[in-house]
Parts: structure tokens; C-alpha cells; sequence
């Protein structure tokens, strides 16, 4: 009898795994990043690569960092709701041109708008491995106070945008620094 309850009450188990497993997000990644300070970092603009931008120019500013590249397909998917949400004006986006060639970024936010203030460069990834970035694009929220709040795998949706983005940055906005 043990002989075929053993096989029975391990496929019972597996199957709890897996059907756990199933319902995950596989976009949600957690970050460690999350309530901490934000990785310091100095890299020249993309618009003027004489001048340069690091994080404590954005101190006091509720700010949006997005890592993108214009040989990514889903950063394209993503950029219309980019736009948008720089028109509203919620907060600071600030673009991490990541492992690109300047000139393909620079025709790229030519060709199909440009939603950040400003976009720094990060041609040897050395950004993006600070921050902890797993791929492109990426989207992390940081306060006032320069933490980490919130991060976002994957392209950004309409959906986020109202359901998490603008909560978290009004939110954010109406705390005293």
C-alpha cells in the first residue's frame, strides 16, 4: 500500500508547486533595491554629452528613471504611454539610455517623441548594473528623499500608469521632503 501512496503524495505535491508556480506574476521581480537609497551615478546627456546629471541633482524631486534602448521592441510598445505621461507633467522622467549607440537614441527620440527631461547615457551598462537592471525596459520610482519606492519590469501600460504610476506619484508628491 505505502509503494503507491509515496508516488500519490509526491505528484500531490509537484502539483501544488506548479499550479502556485502558474499564478505568479513573472514581472513582478523583486528588487532589493526597493526603500533604499538610490545607486549613485554620473553619466553624461544624451542630448549634450559635455554635461553630465547624477542623482543628487534630483534631490527634492519625485522622479521616474527608465531604462531603455531603441534596438528594444518592448521599450517601443511602451513609449506612446511614455509620452503621455510626460505630458501631465506628474513628475521627473528621466531616460537611462542603456547599452545604445547615441546617434540610434537620438533618431529613435526624434522619430517617435521624446517623453523624458532629460536621458543619460550608459553605453558600458555599468548604470544598469548598479541599479540592478535585469533587461529593458525598466521603470523605478524614486522620492524626494532620493529611495527607491517602486520598480516596474517590463513595458509600462496605460493600466500602470493610472493604477500605479499616478497613485504612487501624487502620493510621493504630497509627502514633505
Amino acid at each position: 500500500m505505502l509503494k503507491y501512496i509515496t508516488p500519490l503524495v509526491i505528484f500531490i505535491v509537484m502539483a501544488v508547486f506548479l499550479a502556485v508556480g502558474l499564478n505568479l506574476n513573472p514581472r513582478d521581480i523583486p528588487s532589493p533595491l526597493i526603500d533604499k537609497p538610490a545607486p549613485a551615478f554620473s553619466a553624461p546627456k544624451l542630448s549634450a554629452p559635455s554635461e553630465t546629471l547624477s542623482q543628487t541633482d534630483l534631490k527634492g524631486k519625485v522622479w521616474l528613471f527608465n531604462v531603455w534602448a531603441s534596438w528594444c521592441v518592448s521599450c517601443r510598445s511602451e513609449h506612446p504611454i511614455l509620452n503621455q505621461l510626460a505630458q501631465q507633467k506628474a513628475a521627473v522622467i528621466v531616460g537611462l539610455n542603456y547599452k545604445d549607440e547615441p546617434d540610434a537614441a537620438k533618431n529613435w527620440l526624434t522619430r517617435l517623441g521624446n517623453p523624458y527631461d532629460v536621458s543619460i547615457m550608459d553605453q558600458d551598462g555599468r548604470i544598469g548594473i548598479d541599479w540592478g537592471v535585469y533587461g529593458v525596459p525598466e521603470t523605478f520610482v524614486i522620492d524626494k528623499k532620493g529611495v527607491i519606492r517602486y520598480k516596474h519590469t517590463g513595458p509600462v501600460t496605460s493600466q500602470d500608469v493610472q493604477a500605479i504610476f499616478l497613485p504612487l506619484i501624487a502620493k510621493l508628491q504630497a509627502e514633505n521632503s
